[in-house]
């Protein structure tokens, strides 16, 4: 399977041979099951201290031998733990119960939940497989609302130049060369401003995802694109289900390297290269 490479300009030049990636069976479901297992992976557990809301003096003493005063049973009154005073317990506010201002959650979360779904590594890979061959298909991208010109063919391929380009001017040149800067408009169209405390905690507004872009060396294509709208600078060994599918729906708009093909061409060789190393490694320690 061959695919064409464009210029900067955006003319049609050489051709490549697919990596075995692109030929790979779209699982939705798969993708899906990974998407999640990585997203639930970056949780992080929150819970409150075991002393909250019971940091006081409050206590219920049901002794019936004791004076009125000294205890919170068979007096009239409910009985709840009462905050101590000089006055006796009986005449102090009910506390240290969940039921009342100021009192400890019933049931908060716990410490030791684990919120990270578990994935096999061979199901990892094949969802991240899955997802790189819905990148390639037309239908599926225009499905996921990405904008983008009739004539283009897919998978968007580029030369390898596109990584030695260090300004954002020049990303955006070729990215209207291509016929595909009008995803990351509507993106900056779509923004939002986000609803309820969020905006104070530095996530003001709400974003949309355009284009992701797969390159050999992120050193200068991620200081000329990331203050474009919603495109994602990624390498290509780095690559997962998460950018890929964003939101569980496969068909992202991505433009690949020459070299980033290459790369994933030669991944399976890599791999087994630090394989071979680290059993090296651990046959002469």
């Amino acid at each position: 399977m061959k695919a064409n490479v464009l210029g900067l300009d955006g003319h049609k030049g050489s051709e490549i041979t697919l990596p075995k990636q692109f030929s790979a069976d779209i699982n939705l479901a798969l993708i899906k099951r990974a998407v999640q297992a990585i997203q639930s992976a970056g949780v992080q557990n929150s819970f409150p201290k075991p002393e909250a809301g019971r940091a006081n003096t409050a206590e219920y003493i049901g002794a019936r031998h004791k004076p009125n005063m000294h205890r919170t049973i068979n007096v009239g009154h409910a009985r709840k733990p009462r905050l101590k005073n000089h006055r006796g317990i009986l005449s102090g506010h009910v506390a240290s119960i969940p039921a009342v201002v100021g009192g400890p959650k019933a049931h908060p979360p716990k410490p030791n939940k684990e919120w990270e779904e578990k994935i096999n590594k061979k199901e990892k890979r094949q969802a991240t497989y899955s997802a790189i061959a819905a990148t390639g298909k037309k239908e599926l991208v225009k499905e996921r609302g990405h904008v983008f010109g009739e004539k283009l063919q897919f998978p968007i391929i580029i030369e390898s130049k596109f990584e030695t380009l260090a300004k954002t001017k020049d990303i955006r040149n070729v990215l209207k060369a291509i016929d595909i800067y009008q995803d990351v408009e509507r993106a900056l169209d779509k923004r939002q401003l986000r609803p309820g405390k969020g905006k104070k905690r530095g996530r003001k507004y709400k974003k949309r995802k355009s284009i992701l872009i797969v390159v050999e060396k992120t050193d200068n294509v991620y200081k000329a694109a990331r203050n474009l709208e919603g495109v994602d600078i990624i390498s290509a060994v780095n690559i997962n289900a998460d950018l890929l599918a964003p939101g569980t729906l496969p068909g992202r708009l991505t433009i690949w390297s020459e070299n980033a093909i290459k790369q994933l061409a030669g991944e399976k060789k890599e791999v087994k290269s630090e394989i071979k190393e680290k059993a090296k490694a651990k046959a002469t320690a």
